[in-house]
């Protein structure tokens, strides 16, 4: 695992074309692309390499002082299952303590919430089609000192 740099935005994009549409809409890549521009992508965001290639992509920010929240992680499709997503998200979770977070949140979908919730997560609300049609947001957190 390393941090993203800007070569690596092809690669990341390609990860979540093969996420859509179970995971991802494609009304999302355009804001995945431009997030993926940003500057602070270099400290705030990884990737998971194996074989020479991006397989896993995700990130994080804070939000205030004391929470933080998971910013567009994601696993190449035919991965899926494999440790790939816990990794990241356990990366992500000690790089977001390490800055001082006590609590981090994410909004995800039906299709993942299953997942975060083995990480501790809890649900705090669903908005049904919130990340368009046929993909709830699920909202999230997980309150560091409950792991």
């Amino acid at each position: 695992m390393r941090l993203f740099t800007p070569p690596d935005a092809d690669a990341c994009l390609a990860l979540f074309d093969g996420n859509v549409p179970h995971f991802f809409g494609t009304h999302e890549r355009a804001d995945f692309a431009a997030y993926l521009q940003q500057p602070g992508r270099q400290m705030d965001y990884l990737v998971i390499e194996r074989h020479g290639r991006v397989v896993a992509c995700g990130g994080w920010a804070m939000d205030d002082a004391r929470t933080a929240a998971f910013c567009w992680g994601m696993v190449e499709r035919a991965l899926h299952r494999q440790g790939l997503g816990s990794e990241l998200a356990q990366a992500r979770l000690q790089q977001a303590c390490a800055r001082g977070a006590h609590r981090v949140v994410l909004s995800t979908s039906q299709h993942t919430r299953d997942f975060y919730a083995a990480l501790g997560f809890g649900v705090t609300r669903v908005v049904a089609d919130g990340h368009g049609p046929g993909l709830d947001a699920v909202e999230m957190v997980l309150e560091m000192g409950t792991r």
